[in-house]
This record gives C-alpha cells, sequence and structure tokens, in this order.
C-alpha cells in the first residue's frame, strides 16, 4: 500500500514500510533527498517554470549570497517584507515578545496579514535563471498557538506529562497546528523533550518528566500530533506544520538548574539521560532539531561538533534540519552573534539571529569566499532548508497562507472542539497529593473561592502565553474565550445545586461549607524562572488556608506552578490539595475534578520535594512522594504533620551589605585606596554610578578598568554572600573574586549570566573556603556589572556556589 507524499510539483510514491523505516533510521531529509528529479516548480512569473525541480538542481542555480541567506533566521521585530524580498530569507521567526507590525497582542488576522507579506516578498520574480524559494515562517507553540489571541492555551508540558496519555498528547498537537495553519505560519518550535533532573531550572515546566522514558513517549506523539505519521495521508500536508524537537542536548541537566548554563559528567551516561528521547522523535519524523544554550563539559552545543554531527547525524541517524537557538552561536568561543562560522562547521544549519541578521549575512559570505567555510557544507545546510520546504509542498503548486485552505479560517482558532481536548487535558493532569475526605466537593456545597490566581487567567496560562514571561500586564481579555479556574469552580457548583463565592483574600462575612484557596507561582520564562532552591516565599496561600482551619472551614488548596516546590506547611494547613500545574486557557478542567465530573489520574511525573533546599530529586530519595504518585477520589490519606523548617526561609533575613542604594553598617567599599562611600564614586580604575532597578538609584553600575580591583569588608563571619546582579556584556577577560585567601575565576558564569536580567550569585564556603570579613573583586580587562544588593545569609555558607 503507497502513501503519497508532495514534492516539487508532483508526488513521490513510496511503501509505507520503506518511509517508516527511512525515519526511524534518518529521518525526514533522507527520504526527501531521494524524492524524483524532474518535477516542476512553480516560479512567480509563469504556472510552470524551466526552473531546475529538486533541491540539488535549484541549488546549483543560487547564488552565494541567496545561499547564505537560506540560512540566517532573521526576527520579525526586526525585519520588513522589503528586507526580505532583497536578502531572500530562508527562514523567519517570531520571538516571544515579537507580533506583527510591533505588536505583541496583534488581533490573529495580523499574523495572517504578515505571512502573506513575507509570502509574497520571498516569491517576487528574481534575474536570471536563480530560483524563487519562498521563506518558511516559525514560531514558539510550545502549549497550543498561544503568541495568539484567541488561541486555545494547553496545559504546559509538566502537566501533560502527568497525564502520562500518548493519545491526548497527539491530539492536542493536531489542534496545535491547525490553528498555527490558520494564522499562515508553516512550522512551530515545539515539542521540547528536555529531561529536567534539577526543577530550580526555570524551564522546567517545559519538560514533561524526569524520566527519560516518558518524555520519549509524549515528546513522539506530539511530533505525530503536529506532523501527521510518516507514510500515512496527510503527512506535513493540510493542518500540518513541521515540528522541531528540542534542545539537544542536556538542556534539562545543568550544573544547579542554571539556563544555559554547563552540563558535566560522563557523555555515555548524560546521553542515556538527556539525549534518550531523541531516537523516538527522529523516528517519528521530526523535521528539524533545535541545538541547545548549555555547554557539556565546558563546550557549547552549538559549536560542538562531535555531539552535534557525530552524535545527532551520526549515531541518531538525523539526516533533517538543525536549527539555532536565540543567538546561540554567539556565545560560541571566539564567536559573536554576527560572527560565527564555528557554528555552521560544527553542524548547524540555520543561524536563529533576530536582530544582527545583516553583519551575520556578510560575515558569512566572507567566510564562504575566504574558505573558511566549505562551499560543500554551506550547500549541505542549504539542501536541509530546500528539503524542508519540498516537505511541506513549498514548490508544489503552493500559494500564499491565506489562500491555502485553512488560512483564515478564525473558526478554527480557539474553536470549542479544540477547547474541549484542552480541558480533558487540564482534568486528566490534575494531580491529588492529599485529601482528608472534603474531595469530591458534595452536591449542594457553599464554596468560597479565594486567593489571587483564583480568577486569572494569565497566571493560569503561564509563560509563553501571548508574550514570552506572560503574565505582565495581560488581563482576560487578552484571553477571549478562556475560563478561570473560579469561573469552572462556580458553573459546576450552579450544575450541583450549590453555590460558589469570589473573595480573593478570604474575607465574606458568611461561613462556607468548604474554602478552595488558589494560589501559586507568577509566570516566567525561561532564565527568569531560574531558582537557587524549593522555597515558595510567597506566603498568600498559606496565610489564607490558615485562616480558614482557624474559623473551622474545610480547605481545598489549588496550587498553580512550573515545577514541584517545597509546600510542606500548606500541605499542613489544607486538608485536599492539588497540583495543578499550569492548565492554561480551560480553567474549568480543574472544576472537573474537584466535582468528581471525572476522575483523578492524574499521576506525578516529577518528585516531590520533602525539603526546601533545592537538592536535585529524581527518585525516592529526598522525595516526599514519588514519581507516579497520585490518589484518586476515592482514597483519602491522612498525612503525619510535616517538618515545617526550612533554612532558606530563614536565610532571607540576612545581614544586608548593600541594599536600597546604601552600605551596611560598617560595610566599606574601596577601589585600591580609595573609598567609595554608599559604593558610589570614582577611583583607581573603578566608576561606581547610580542605576534604577525598583526605585530611584537604588542600585550601582561598576566598571572596572582593565586590571582593576573592587573590595567591599564588613564584619567577620562565616556567612555566605547573595548578590542580586545584571551582566549586559560578557567579559572579555577573567574576572575573579577572592574570600578568605581563596580566588575563584567566575569569568564563565558571568558569560552565562549576559543579557539576562537581574539575577542571584551565591558565594561561600563551598567555593571559596574561608569567607571571612571581605570579597573583592578582580577585573584583568574592561567590564561592567550591575548590582542591587548584597545580604551575608548563613545558607549560602553551605550552599553551592552559583551565579
Amino acid at each position: 500500500m503507497a502513501s503519497r507524499i508532495m514534492v516539487l510539483g508532483g508526488t513521490f510514491l513510496v511503501k509505507r514500510q520503506i518511509f517508516g523505516q527511512l525515519a526511524a533510521s534518518a529521518g525526514l531529509a533522507a527520504l526527501l533527498a531521494g524524492c524524483a528529479a524532474n518535477a516542476p516548480v512553480q516560479s512567480a512569473s509563469a504556472p510552470v517554470a524551466a526552473t531546475p525541480a529538486t533541491p540539488e538542481q535549484m541549488l546549483a542555480r543560487m547564488s552565494l549570497e541567496r545561499k547564505v541567506a537560506q540560512i540566517v533566521m532573521p526576527d520579525i521585530g526586526s525585519i520588513t517584507p522589503k528586507d526580505v524580498k532583497r536578502y531572500r530569507f530562508g527562514t523567519i521567526l517570531n520571538g516571544g515578545n515579537s507580533g506583527p507590525y510591533g505588536n505583541d497582542k496583534a488581533p490573529a488576522a495580523d499574523w495572517l496579514k504578515l505571512a502573506d507579506a513575507y509570502w509574497d516578498a520571498s516569491s517576487a520574480p528574481l534575474p536570471g535563471d536563480e530560483p524563487v524559494i519562498p521563506a518558511l515562517w516559525a514560531t514558539d507553540a510550545v502549549h497550543g498557538h498561544a503568541n495568539v489571541i484567541g488561541a486555545t492555551v494547553f496545559p504546559h508540558n509538566i502537566a501533560l506529562g502527568a497525564t502520562g496519555d500518548a493519545d491526548l498528547i497527539r491530539r492536542i498537537g493536531a489542534a496545535t497546528a491547525v490553528e498555527i495553519e490558520v494564522t499562515g505560519i508553516d512550522w512551530t518550535f515545539a515539542p521540547t523533550i528536555a529531561v529536567a533532573r534539577d526543577d530550580r531550572w526555570g524551564r522546567t515546566y517545559e519538560s514533561y518528566s524526569e524520566n527519560p522514558a516518558l518524555v520519549a513517549r509524549l515528546g513522539a506523539a506530539m511530533v505525530e500530533g503536529l506532523q501527521g505519521r510518516p507514510g500515512e495521508p496527510g503527512f506535513l500536508g493540510k493542518g500540518k506544520v513541521a515540528a522541531t524537537a528540542k534542545h539537544f542536548f542536556g538542556d534539562g541537566g545543568t550544573a544547579q538548574g542554571v539556563d544555559q548554563g554547563d552540563v558535566n559528567g560522563d557523555l555515555k551516561e548524560l546521553m542515556a539521560i538527556h539525549a534518550a528521547p531523541y531516537p523516538a522523535a527522529i523516528g517519528a519524523g521530526v523535521a528539524s532539531v533545535m541545538a541547545s544554550f548549555n555547554s557539556i563539559n565546558g563546550t557549547k552545543m552549538h559549536g560542538n561538533a562531535p555531539l552535534l554531527t557525530g552524535e545527532l547525524r551520526g549515531n541518531l541517524g538525523f539526516g533533517g534540519l538543525v536549527v539555532g537557538d536565540w543567538n546561540g552561536h554567539g556565545q560560541v568561543e571566539g564567536c559573536t552573534n554576527a560572527n560565527c562560522a564555528a557554528s555552521l562547521l560544527a553542524g548547524l544549519d540555520v543561524y536563529m539571529v533576530p536582530e544582527d541578521w545583516k553583519a551575520l549575512h556578510a560575515s558569512l559570505v566572507r567566510q564562504v569566499k575566504k574558505g573558511t567555510i566549505p562551499m560543500a557544507r554551506l550547500d549541505e545546510a542549504v539542501l536541509r532548508v530546500l528539503r524542508l520546504k519540498q516537505a511541506l509542498g513549498t514548490f508544489d503548486g503552493e500559494v500564499k497562507p491565506s489562500a491555502r485552505a485553512l488560512g483564515g479560517r478564525w473558526e478554527l482558532l480557539g474553536s470549542a472542539e479544540h477547547r474541549a481536548i484542552a480541558r480533558e487535558a487540564v482534568a486528566k493532569s490534575q494531580v491529588l497529593l492529599k485529601n482528608n475526605g472534603v474531595l469530591p466537593l458534595k452536591p449542594g456545597a457553599r464554596i468560597e473561592v479565594a486567593g489571587g490566581a483564583a480568577d486569572n487567567v494569565p497566571q493560569q496560562a503561564g509563560g509563553w502565553s501571548i508574550t514570552w514571561q506572560g503574565g505582565g500586564d495581560l488581563t482576560a481579555a487578552d484571553f477571549p474565550g478562556a475560563t478561570s479556574i473560579y469561573a469552572g469552580i462556580a458553573a459546576a457548583a450552579r450544575e450541583a445545586g450549590g453555590e460558589a463565592v469570589l473573595a480573593p483574600e478570604g474575607n465574606s462575612a458568611a461561613k462556607p461549607d468548604v474554602a478552595i484557596v488558589v494560589f501559586g507561582e507568577e509566570p516566567y520564562a525561561e532564565f527568569v524562572g531560574d531558582r537557587k532552591d524549593m522555597a515558595f516565599r510567597d506566603e498568600e496561600g498559606l496565610e489564607l488556608l490558615r485562616a480558614y482551619r482557624a474559623k473551622g472551614v474545610p480547605t481545598v488548596a489549588v496550587f498553580l506552578s512550573g515545577r514541584p516546590l517545597w509546600m510542606n506547611r500548606e500541605l499542613n494547613a489544607a486538608d485536599a490539595f492539588v497540583a495543578a500545574w499550569l492548565p492554561g486557557s480551560e480553567g474549568a478542567g480543574v472544576a472537573d475534578v474537584l466535582f468528581g465530573k471525572q476522575a483523578a489520574t492524574g499521576r506525578l511525573s516529577f518528585s516531590w520535594p520533602a525539603r526546601c533546599d533545592g537538592t536535585p530529586v529524581n527518585g525516592p530519595e529526598g522525595a516526599l512522594f514519588g514519581l507516579g504518585y497520585g490518589l484518586d477520589l476515592a482514597s483519602t490519606s491522612q498525612l503525619a504533620p510535616l517538618d515545617e523548617t526550612c533554612a532558606a526561609l530563614t536565610a532571607d533575613s540576612g545581614a544586608a551589605w548593600f541594599t536600597s542604594g546604601k552600605l551596611g553598617m560598617r560595610v566599606q567599599a574601596v577601589a585600591d585606596n580609595a573609598v567609595l562611600p554608599d559604593l558610589r564614586g570614582v577611583g583607581n580604575g573603578i566608576t561606581a554610578t547610580g542605576i534604577d532597578r525598583k526605585a530611584q538609584e537604588d542600585a550601582r553600575r561598576i566598571a572596572f578598568a582593565k586590571g582593576a580591583k573592587l573590595t567591599l569588608s564588613g564584619p567577620d563571619s562565616e556567612a555566605g554572600w547573595r548578590i542580586t546582579y545584571q551582566v549586559n556584556a560578557r567579559p572579555g577577560a577573567p574576572v575573579t573574586v577572592t574570600a578568605g585567601g581563596k580566588t575563584l575565576d567566575i569569568t564563565q558564569g558571568l558569560s552565562v549570566a549576559e543579557g539576562k536580567g537581574w539575577r542571584e550569585m551565591v558565594l561561600g564556603a563551598s567555593c571559596l573556603g574561608k569567607t571571612g570579613d571581605r570579597l573583592t573583586f578582580a577585573s584583568k580587562g574592561a567590564f561592567t556589572i550591575a548590582i542591587s544588593e548584597i545580604t551575608r545569609t548563613e545558607d549560602g555558607a553551605a550552599t553551592e556556589c552559583s551565579f
């Protein structure tokens, strides 16, 4: 039995059996490389042109400049259709904060309008025989097409992992692909198949599980949902988009959970965990793989030829396209965002270069002309881009996005059918950790719903929702058609003959039969969500739970989070506790479980920590609730009182050396012999100026001249330091810190922090030995760092040093 695969101007017949073998071994591109050689290509100026039909023949007619443009991927925020027409970029992306025409809250119609504009620009006729090659647009649809207002926002991957339901994930992928295609986009940077092993990582919620086998199974299902199954009708056809397995590899295994940090250890052991999901994704025919930001044993993945080429292409047999992450090539040693031959030579096929595309294009052209980059390597990368387009039908008489079968079918964006799938996913992802018998809620109950997250769609959606970070100034109006958790509870209560009243601060006069307290993490994405420990510091939910208990009101805690966190205090205070994760737009799925309309089938795909210190928990040791734990509604659990001691919370009130723009008592800042009152002034190579962070001049920008030193001294102590800092440009020469007679090179840690906003540095006995009464920073080259707070903390003395 044969399947039809759309290729240049015709169809290529291949036995399903053969396709499956090829997809499993060498990926999509290996099959497409053998596609028919003589199929016609539609030109921009005539129905059928004499332009070469195969990618190889098209490549032979391309100029060097056009070839390079195929492997440069700019962001829509920095290019116009006019730029696209001039340079003929092969691919385009929209970052998490990039919307059409500079509006990250643009209506859906504007996405399609801009897609048409880019298509028209890239399809305009070219002089001579040079082939016309339309551009592909890629987006981060990581939990639905959630950048677009009105789209269905599915639960994040951590919640989908708790469902363990591959068929459900496949249906979510299919619904997401349809909504992407409605807006004219071709390609998504999903699924994330990271195996998160340190929940301090700010991207933990993008991982399905700490268990590689579960990640592999669910990741492959998502690929199949987005693309279809290789060898079956409709693969990469109508209502399907190209998928991306990301990030190869090790993103979930960085030291201390630092986003974009270093992954250390025996390579075989690391691959057994962090590369384990990739064979399944490759076997599912995934069109592209994204290189990871992190390093493996000190070498950045964007420049790691033994892994990008040797392992991914050689041992794993991937034949598709390898795309970079956001300026990830610029982190490779010796590279900048605008100049990095090393990444292409290592095995990267497409550079994601949001803003510096013009300079990168020029440098790549020069490097090919000089021979730094062999033409054969450039051709190999360009062919992979062309073959992806071929697989998507781009050369097969494809029309502009709005004229395609699903283009502008707005009734499919956030459709009732897709929202029903999302609601099912929410219900199946709820994990019941404790139940003293209060659940399921009784018919006719008078319910009070409290907590700032109860009627807060942006918070329940989490990061990567409309904007990159989510939350912020977003409101329910930015999620038309969505249902908050409170709204879902209120509707279910009415159906059951009772009522639910919203009392965000829990201060209604009436005594309810039961109180539901909804609370949790504020939205975040990527490195902004990195943490130093697993303590949950927002005590709003805890205070409400304790207040209701004091009144004799039974309570249900509904906790929204992108990871397991230390919840001992809240678990003690609540009669029932539900891990609701980040459910997305369909909050009614939470009520479906609370009221017993749906069974409580969610099971932990991550171990839940018993302690708050942040020590990674990936199994029974250190776990309060282990992998696979979860109660059903018929079960009750009488948890013994849990230990509420948390050194990290106690340490928060440690002695301040610098805060609110002032040095602490008995603390002095000295640049060699020049005293800098309140860490401000100029002296001996140090220039410290006031800048605003949360208030006027509450922070300092400290510029080091070559060879300069800055010493902070204060009361002698064995405590460590916690320093809130920001680095906008990595150091170009070694930077060290000295305390207690020991010097530590912190250049790599500061380099990882580049461009990531305000972060926390922990320095203590684990890396400095004796800490003592002074801390000296020294830079061998010019370097600038901003500092807003320096605190001595007892936990800092024992905690692992981090940046």
